[in-house]
């Protein structure tokens, strides 16, 4: 629904890394008084690499962590960098820097800082302050003029400051709190595990004979930088049904190995596994992906993560009892980031400045108990209902605001590197052959002015931006 009200609220928003410096930016936009607290001392969130690792939790199981990013040395892109910028601010080339087409860490990272330089966001940045506790102010009186406190505290004074806020945006990623199997005697392993938020680089395990838990992306990296130092590398899949690609360098080389899940532990060192099949090993990584965690959040029990669900979420974004002064950007996983992440913010705002309104909360709960009803009834696991993979849903969710569709050439060219990272794993972020897909969207009139307004911009931005 749409509303003539325009009203500015205080907003604080969590996190300054990609969710949150664009949802600070479309706040800002929108009239509304911003402040971001970022943890580190830098913006870019999951992207801020970060190699000081050892007094991390090897497991990750702490809820408060010493370490946000999860980015390992040699982490490049899995999409075209072409489809992962924000919409009025493309990821271009830049010569001096990595010009690759599936570049490094590093080069996102440069991007977010020239999209916050662009748009002038580090004035509202308050870096190095950690939030240990959001809270409703004057609970259990719930009323539409909900507000928050905002209890924060500076790293280095350790100073603890409490203010209170209209709104909170939640926007602190989901890639840092690791994700771990059950698997019975882990507790009891006397050897390393670790899980792949720690994992930097290779020659910490030279020589050794390693277990690698987990065949999705963080696995198939690992495992094959790992390659060149490991005496042997154990890579144990959910399914035997891997791809062709991840097939072919099983096969290519003679010390990686591939095997079905872990069925036990032991303190001698072995590794059992379903089939019967046992190692001795020095180490597990456990590349088993990440969970949602709030742990300065409290709501009362209205949003809770069970088993990585997090909700009652309508549409992955607002919790129906206490929207919009509480939202969320960032939560849905498998889909194109940064425009969607864009789309939340958009919306965010607007709803904060009256420009629009959510359904009534019996429709908002109808539309989650139906949405959690079609994952239940497709056999997708509760941990899973986060994961969209699906277009169409992203432009249904744009057009709550009029947002544009995502181009069609943004997704074919999506698509095409999934397909070629399933055919030539090893190969396909340097021999990309999306060539006539990257020339129509080079050539098409909304691309050639973004790209001629980002020139304008870089020409009032600073010459050298360091990390």
């Amino acid at each position: 629904m749409v509303s003539s009200i325009n009203l500015s609220k205080n907003v604080c928003v969590i996190g300054g890394g990609p969710s949150g410096l664009v949802a600070a930016r479309e706040l800002r936009k929108e009239g509304h008084k911003v402040v971001v607290f970022e943890q580190n001392h830098d913006v870019g969130g999951q992207w801020l690499y970060e190699p000081n690792v050892e007094d991390e939790d090897p497991l990750g199981r702490h809820n408060f962590l010493k370490v946000h990013s999860s980015i390992y040395a040699s982490l490049r892109l899995v999409s075209p960098r072409e489809i992962m910028g924000f919409t009025d601010f493309p990821f271009l080339m830049k010569k001096g820097r990595d010009m690759r087409r599936f570049p490094g860490h590093k080069e996102l990272l440069l991007y977010l800082k020239d999209f916050c330089e662009c748009f002038g966001l580090k004035e509202l940045i308050r870096f190095n302050v950690v939030v240990e506790n959001v809270k409703m102010l004057d609970y259990p009186i719930l009323h539409k003029d909900l507000r928050w406190i905002v209890k924060s505290k500076e790293k280095t004074t350790e100073k603890a400051v409490e203010e209170v806020y209209d709104a909170v945006v939640v926007a602190t990623g989901h890639y840092s709190k690791p994700r771990l199997p059950k698997i019975k005697g882990m507790d009891a392993w006397r050897r390393k595990q670790i899980h792949s938020h720690i994992y930097r680089v290779p020659e910490p395990f030279r020589n050794e004979v390693l277990v690698v838990v987990g065949s999705s992306l963080s696995g198939q990296d690992i495992s094959m930088e790992l390659v060149d130092v490991a005496k042997e590398i154990h890579l144990s899949a959910k399914s035997i049904n891997i791809s062709e690609g991840l097939s072919k360098v099983v096969s290519k080389y003679d010390k990686l190995y591939l095997h079905p899940q872990i069925d036990s532990l032991h303190e001698d060192g072995r590794v059992l596994f379903i089939d019967g099949s046992w190692l001795i090993a020095d180490t597990i990584i456990y590349c088993t992906g990440y969970s949602y965690s709030f742990p300065f959040l409290d709501t009362k029990g209205m949003v809770v993560v069970d088993d990585d669900r997090v909700g009652p979420l309508y549409e992955h974004t607002f919790p129906p009892s206490l929207a919009p002064s509480l939202s969320f950007v960032g939560i849905p996983r498998k889909l194109i980031g940064f425009p969607f992440f864009e789309c939340q913010a958009k919306w965010i705002s607007q709803l904060l400045s009256g420009k629009t309104t959510l359904p009534s909360f019996d429709e908002m709960m109808q539309s989650i108990e139906e949405f959690y009803y079609s994952r239940d009834v497709a056999g997708i696991p509760k941990h899973n209902t986060h994961d969209l993979a699906d277009f169409e849903y992203c432009d249904k969710y744009a057009d709550y605001i009029g947002f544009p569709h995502l181009e069609e050439w943004r997704k074919e060219l999506c698509l095409s590197a999934l397909k070629s990272s399933d055919v030539n794993l090893e190969t396909y972020r340097d021999s990309y052959e999306g060539e006539e897909m990257l020339k129509e969207a080079y050539e098409s009139p909304h691309f050639i002015q973004l790209k001629a307004e980002a020139f304008i911009h870089e020409a009032h931005m600073p010459t050298s931006m360091p990390i």
